[in-house]
């Protein structure tokens, strides 16, 4: 441990009205004319003198320890002396004295941000759990201060980040790639511990960035549609009372419903989802019917009308305020453009850094599936099976799957019935994890480290980040107990937890906690959602099962694919045109989503000019978070390709001990091959040549 540790450095050498002001808190400084970095004669200086007192054999090592420090080194850490004496005092060369510093940072950091974590949570609780109470004004001030937003300056002003710089390495994404090969658990913990301080940004802008993202969330998490209050062109409901459903998600997986009611008002009902997606894009929506029971909406003539009675509302659209959180967000991310030279802007620092896949091979196997021969033959499989043309919802087909049998109404009567409220989901959480193949015991260490909360938006899944706290799940759960469509992304958010227990506490080395980047906790979420109904006793197997499933994982990948050309896209076009604002931004999303509609989607379905690729709600608070699902979902049919005949509980909790690896590396020691779209694709141009014979 100690001599492997040592020896890196050795194999080195082988808003709203909250942003208003934002971007005059910078001065929106190019990196050239941060005051950071010291000048080439005092790092030599240092070396020198450092050489003298170590010995000529440290040479390489000082080396590289002095330069990492040097470059994000300001003047107010310290003269050009006291530069040289913090190196000369802070350097070791002796095995037992770096193996102290690594495991001090080990346990303190687990503190500091375990803690802090807690600090977050309870911060922003109000936002995300349905308390039972309204959000108050004070709500969004705890929500939006970020507990982190100090501590890598703290770090560096404390000196502790230049003490892990000056004695041990950064690595690029390409020595990762090459060297981690043979690295050992000790030398990756050491490659991630300064991958902590690879950038100094200022906790002004983290600062004002959480504010951003968190009003955008709310956003997000507060935009509801009552269904019932939706009518049609003659004027007739078709969804029963009380149903409101979020955006996106609720309205898509409602959609996705209907298919199981095609003789019914199924294929109304989607046309009426689909206006109403429209709506929101083109932000025709009027601003009124949002989160309001209290008026009735035509989605088709956009008229409002006094709930109950023909009375016209007047409103107006919302116009822009999707792209003002969009537009924010981007703005926020300029903020930390200046201060990340190797990775200038928010799309590098999301593939270079968070994911750790290039952003060219990610686009490469985007293409990659938006391409493929096998689905046009799919999409006329799909158009047999619907027994109609193919309309631009249909990119949410889900009739290959089993839930396909079972009506809305018969699912959602059992789930009800089943979970009632949070408190019986939580007390079930054993028995669920057992059907998934969990022994009693290991079922009960994870329940015992996950808490279920009612959330306020469709659901979502937080972590814990020290090994003494919980991992918390979000889920939604309207009076009259849960329904199908919240159960479903309950299991994907206890797919999340699973993986969040075993990569924390399963975890040698605090600075592998985690997984290599969202991807792969999104392809672990999937492999426990594509189990939904297996859970309920509901799977009825036969011989066809598993090529239908190879094809819903094909369709399904499709049509994330797009999803993420457009969120990359967007990113890319309001990178080359920063000064345009949220109002020219819709109209560029509106044109970018035809784009990748045209190019990829209308040769499928045989229509033009479609917007529905645009809907994601992540597509505004998530800062390009789309590319992730698309990744993920690949690795998830690799995950339970390798998996067949395996045991899942005993493969899920040896891949998730894994830790923080990249991604390649991950994958390679999870299931043998690197992560690749050409598995599924092969597997779905076989699975539909059966159903074609």
């Amino acid at each position: 441990m100690i001599f492997s540790r040592r020896n890196l450095f050795l194999l080195y050498f082988s808003v709203s009205l909250i942003f208003i002001g934002l971007m005059d808190c910078t001065s929106r400084e190019k990196p050239g004319k941060i005051s950071m970095g010291l000048k080439e004669n005092i790092q030599n200086q240092a070396i020198t003198k450092m050489a003298e007192k170590f010995g000529e054999g440290e040479r390489e090592r000082i080396e590289k320890g002095v330069r990492q420090v040097a470059q994000r080194w300001r003047k107010d850490d310290g003269t050009n002396q006291e530069f040289v004496d913090f190196c000369l005092n802070n350097f070791k060369t002796e095995p037992e004295q770096l193996d102290i510093i690594f495991d001090r940072f080990q346990k303190h950091l687990e503190s500091l941000y375990g803690n802090l974590h807690q600090i977050y949570r309870g911060f922003n609780w109000n936002l995300h759990v349905d308390t039972g109470h309204p959000i108050e004004p004070i709500d969004y001030l705890f929500a939006s201060y970020d507990v982190y937003a100090h501590v890598i300056e703290d770090l560096f002003t404390t000196k502790l980040a230049f003490v892990a710089l000056l004695n041990f390495p950064l690595y690029s994404l390409e020595e990762k790639s090459t060297l981690g090969e043979n690295w050992s658990r000790e030398e990756w913990a050491t490659a991630r511990l300064t991958d902590k301080f690879i950038n100094r940004i200022p906790a002004e802008a983290e600062q004002k960035r959480t504010e951003v993202y968190t009003l955008a969330d709310d956003y997000i998490a507060n935009y509801n549609i009552y269904m019932h209050n939706l009518l049609n062109e003659s004027g007739e409901r078709l969804f029963p009372e009380g149903l409101k459903l979020i955006t996106h998600w609720g309205l898509r997986d409602e959609l996705k419903a209907q298919y199981a009611n095609p003789d019914g008002d199924g294929l109304a009902r989607q046309q009426m989802i689909s206006r109403v997606m429209e709506r929101i894009i083109t932000q025709e929506i009027p601003q009124v019917v949002i989160d309001n029971p209290e008026v009735d909406w035509n989605p088709f003539s956009n008229e409002v009308f006094e709930a109950g009675s023909n009375q016209t509302v007047s409103s107006e659209a919302e116009t822009v305020t999707r792209y003002e959180h969009l537009w924010n967000t981007f703005q926020a991310e300029r903020l930390i453009d200046p201060y990340t030279p190797e990775t200038p802007t928010k799309i590098d620092r999301r593939f270079k850094e968070s994911r750790e896949i290039l952003e060219g091979e990610v686009e490469k196997m985007l293409v990659e599936i938006l391409t493929a021969p096998v689905m046009k033959e799919l999409a006329q499989h799909v158009k047999q099976r619907l027994d109609r043309e193919l309309q631009p919802f249909d990119i949410w087909y889900n009739g290959f799957r089993p839930r396909g049998k079972y009506s809305e109404e018969k699912l959602d009567a059992i789930v009800s019935k089943e979970y009632p409220d949070v408190e019986t989901f939580q007390k079930d959480l054993p028995f669920i994890l057992r059907k998934v193949g969990f022994t009693p015991e290991k079922s009960e260490f994870l329940s015992e480290h996950i808490a279920v909360d009612p959330s306020r938006g469709a659901g979502h899944a937080m972590g814990a980040r020290m090994k003494t706290d919980k991992a918390h799940l979000r889920t939604r759960i309207p009076e009259g107990g849960m329904k199908y469509k919240g159960y479903n992304i309950a299991i994907h958010e206890l797919g999340h937890n699973v993986e969040q227990v075993f990569s924390l506490n399963g975890m040698d080395f605090y600075t592998l906690e985690g997984v290599p980047n969202t991807a792969f906790t999104e392809a672990l979420a999937f492999v426990f959602q594509s189990r939904d109904l297996s859970i309920l006793g509901l799977s009825a197997e036969d011989s066809q099962a598993e090529d239908l499933r190879i094809l819903d994982d094909m369709w399904s990948a499709f049509e994330i694919a797009g999803v993420s050309m457009v969120d990359l896209n967007i990113w890319r076009w309001m990178y080359a045109n920063p000064d345009a604002g949220p109002a020219t931004t819709r109209y560029s999303i509106v044109s970018i989503a035809k784009k990748v509609w045209n190019q990829y989607f209308a040769p499928v379905f045989g229509v033009n000019d479609q917007i529905l690729l645009a809907v994601y709600s992540h597509i505004i608070d998530g800062g390009m978070y789309i590319p992730d699902y698309a990744i993920g979902s690949v690795i998830a049919f690799q995950i339970e390709d390798y998996m067949k005949g395996k045991n899942l509980a005993l493969e899920m909790e040896r891949v998730c001990k894994l830790g923080k690896l990249t991604p390649q590396a991950w994958m390679k020691q999870a299931v043998g091959e690197e992560i690749s779209a050409k598995a599924m694709i092969d597997a779905a141009a076989n699975s539909v040549t059966k159903f074609a014979k």
